[in-house]
């Protein structure tokens, strides 16, 4: 293992690690911009040269490799001066526009001067003109005045999505990025070239001019968008009131984790937010006898207990909910009341994948219902659908999801007006909402906490980000309150505590501690979906 010294600290790499991965190992700044861990080097940047001793010119750090008994200085006056040159000739037609330029207060050429410039420019002439505000694709803007040429966006398109939109034109400091004719940036990866350009070239449509960053505020999360479950930041502004037509979700960043997703997600996922705050259902609600009213928690959760307890039940649960909600709707329904009709209703499983991110299930929890003892089965959906039409199913419970719109995508036809009464647990409307006798609001995945199990067998833990909008609840605090209703008292502080006896009771799951649960999740269990015997014959609940 060699042995490098850098700005007189002393650390061990292994082979072929870049002197610039091993000085963030020290915490040493050697600063750059066309380099990123997960692209090939290009070294057109020049930022990042150091001193190496025995070698007579400066190195670019990002491409020399650490051997043993290297001594590399990235302070002396040699290099900052050189720094302070690259700067100048990086700024020598970049316009004065940060006031209006987006990414202000997230600019590494802002950040950069400052710490590394400071310079009286020697430069007199007139700027280079390029094109702004340029529509490259449907979620990226290109300022090619701001572009220095990292060089970062089109090896991206050329190494991860495979696409090769992007590339540099005309030459000297005329030069500049651009689409190829014919073609615009439009892969389904497009939005990832915003997050890695380090200045204000590639801005992202979306959030373009909605706020500025500096009144962000960030939380770690999870993707629920499909089976990947790929770790973001939630970005979010709370200054916008909900009821004067704010939004509170700006964006979705994502969060490096070398076994998930490593720097990137999906454009489908990144611009999936806007459910959190639009179409929501914010309060309680009963249409008992065909009379519309909005009630309390109080008064709403008593009736629905009377109605679960007065005949036959079935449950359709979603693979949206986390694993400790899963488990609860079994331990009620199926443990303490008996029921044998639970039922995994799965929508959007069975859309376009590809062999980067992109899932075809689009759910993030299915394979922690399969681990729990709920698979989805049209077989077994058709043989609810035909109890509910002879009128042995006498009331409903749907968990977030469109009973009408999945039925009809899987050719059952079931008669659900003939149901003496139903109940909506979700966080946004749709036509179930619409039509059941109760509907009881429920939090998105950023308005509370839990645990996701992704399709490779990997437990992740998502974090509470916002306050529930309205009235609404997580799923776990109603079947909670459900439960106390009808005599079985139940009685949990937090996910944590549902995760934990969980754990103690599912043999996948066991050893996982929630409140040291990293953000890789946990060690990726056995592949093989589980065979749970003392399910294994109720049909419908596999």
């Amino acid at each position: 293992m060699p042995k490098v010294t850098i700005d007189g600290k002393e650390i061990e790499v292994a082979p072929g690690t870049r002197v610039i991965e091993a000085a963030k190992r020290v915490s040493v700044d050697a600063p750059y911009y066309c380099y990123h861990p997960g692209l090939s080097i290009a070294g057109n940047c020049r930022m990042c040269l150091v001193e190496v001793e025995k070698m007579p010119k400066l190195q670019i750090a990002c491409h020399l490799q650490a051997t043993d008994g290297m001594v590399v200085r990235t302070n002396t006056e040699r290099v900052l001066k050189t720094r302070q040159h690259i700067l100048e000739f990086l700024l020598v037609n970049h316009p004065l526009d940060c006031p209006v330029c987006d990414q202000a207060g997230e600019c590494w050429l802002q950040d950069y001067y400052m710490k590394h410039g400071l310079y009286d420019s020697r430069v007199g002439e007139d700027k280079i003109k390029k094109p702004k505000a340029v529509p490259i694709g449907p979620t990226v803007m290109l300022d090619a005045e701001r572009c220095i040429l990292c060089s970062r966006c089109i090896r991206f398109c050329d190494e991860v999505s495979k696409t090769s939109e992007l590339g540099i034109i005309n030459r000297g400091d005329h030069g500049e990025i651009a689409v190829f004719p014919g073609k615009e940036l439009n892969n389904p990866y497009s939005g990832n070239v915003v997050d890695i350009c380090p200045v204000g070239a590639l801005t992202d449509r979306d959030f373009r001019f909605k706020m500025r960053v500096w009144y962000l505020k960030e939380e770690d999360s999870l993707c629920n968008g499909c089976s990947r479950g790929c770790n973001i930041q939630v970005h979010y502004n709370l200054d916008r009131p909900h009821h004067t037509g704010g939004e509170r979700v700006m964006r979705l960043k994502p969060r490096f984790n070398e076994n998930v997703n490593k720097w990137w997600m999906c454009d489908e996922g990144r611009y999936g937010y806007k459910f959190h705050d639009q179409n929501r259902i914010l309060q309680p609600v009963s249409r008992e006898g065909k009379k519309f009213q909005e009630k309390t928690w109080e008064a709403l959760i008593p009736e629905v207990a009377r109605r679960i307890s007065e005949g036959r039940t079935a449950v359709l649960i979603s693979p949206q909910l986390s694993n400790e909600e899963i488990f609860l709707i079994r331990k009620v329904f199926a443990e303490k009341l008996g029921s044998q009709d639970l039922f995994l209703l799965s929508p959007n499983a069975d859309g376009f994948q590809d062999d980067i991110l992109i899932r075809a299930d689009k759910n993030p929890n299915t394979r922690g219902a399969a681990e729990l003892g709920f698979k989805t089965s049209p077989e077994a959906l058709q043989n609810l659908a035909e109890q509910i039409n002879r009128g042995e199913i006498k009331g409903l419970v749907v968990f977030g999801q469109d009973v009408y719109a999945r039925f009809e995508k899987l050719g059952i036809k079931a008669e659900l007006n003939r149901l003496a009464w139903s109940v909506f647990i979700g966080s946004n409307h749709n036509l179930m909402s619409e039509s059941a006798t109760y509907v009881l609001p429920s939090a998105t995945y950023a308005e509370k906490e839990g645990t996701f199990t992704n399709f490779e067998g990997r437990v992740q833990k998502f974090n509470k980000v916002l306050e529930p909008l309205g009235q609404a609840r997580s799923e776990w605090e109603i079947i909670e309150a459900l439960a106390r209703e009808l005599g079985h008292g139940l009685s949990y502080a937090a996910a944590g505590e549902i995760f934990h006896e969980l754990a103690l009771a599912e043999s996948f799951f066991h050893g996982m501690d929630y409140e040291k649960m990293t953000q890789g999740g946990s060690d990726i269990r056995s592949m093989a979906m589980p065979t749970i015997p003392a399910l294994e014959q109720q049909d419908n609940l596999l």
